[in-house]
């Protein structure tokens, strides 16, 4: 039987990439998507003519009752969940902290940082030993912004992902025992369209003569890293964080 893996945020970007590459390795991949329906389908055909098992469902990961819908149509459609990557998200136009406003901010914390909770939550309900799991693993997607602090763009966004280290931290110490591996991964520059979501499609052409590697990175790139750490080659390996970010 096929293990089991939901990506959020899947229908593009670095969950897209994650999604195939885990499809691949052999895992039955659910794909979760918001809005962009025929880009999680076409995600999911990627993988259906590779000969892979994947679907998709619909479901704003922000809110506690489409959360419990999600792993709940998961458990229906595919069984037992082994694999968890928490990828979705959202950032919002570049701008200085003196500019931002309280929707904002906890806009994008229900987004980032509720919607990865409440997604631990339920695979830690059917993962952990102690409600009769067996196991399994769980990837965070943070980002470079949460030790760098994305000053004078994104000081919230990267607020945000310091809660999703620490959320890594001590989730993975409380469930270590129970069977779960809980590790994060933070991209830096990343080509993916999401530059273009802040206003600066070509953010990573700007700010690539940063990185000490002199390029930005692909979403594979942080897929691969994805794949290891849930990869019994991983099995050690728990409350760690892979820098995916060229050296910066």
């Amino acid at each position: 039987m096929k293990k089991v893996a939901l990506v959020t945020g899947g229908s593009r970007g670095i969950g897209a990439a994650t999604a195939q590459q885990l499809a691949a390795a052999g895992y039955a991949v659910c794909i979760n998507y918001l809005h962009n329906h025929d880009a999680a389908q076409q995600a999911v055909q990627g993988i259906l003519v590779q000969g892979g098992t994947a679907i998709a469902i619909q479901a704003d990961v922000a809110v506690e009752a489409e959360v419990v819908r999600l792993f709940s149509e998961l458990d229906q459609q595919l069984g037992r969940l082994d694999a968890l990557v928490n990828n979705a998200g959202i950032l919002m136009q570049q701008c200085r902290l003196e500019d931002l406003t309280a929707e904002r901010i906890n806009r994008l914390f229900s987004t980032n940082v509720t919607s990865y909770f409440l997604c631990c939550r339920e695979a830690v309900k059917r993962m952990s030993s102690r409600h009769g799991g067996q196991g399994g693993a769980i990837v965070n997607v943070s980002s470079a912004a949460a030790r760098l602090g994305s000053p004078n763009e994104y000081v919230d966004y990267a607020a945000t992902k310091g809660a999703i280290d620490t959320l890594t931290k001590g989730l993975s110490v409380e469930v270590a025992n129970e069977g779960i591996r809980v590790n994060c991964v933070r991209p830096g520059l990343i080509y993916t369209t999401m530059h273009a979501d802040g206003g600066e499609a070509n953010r990573v052409e700007r700010l690539k003569s940063g990185v000490p590697m002199q390029r930005g990175g692909t979403p594979d790139e942080v897929a691969a890293a994805i794949g290891f750490l849930l990869s019994d080659a991983a099995s050690y390996i728990t409350g760690s964080f892979v820098d995916v970010s060229g050296g910066r």
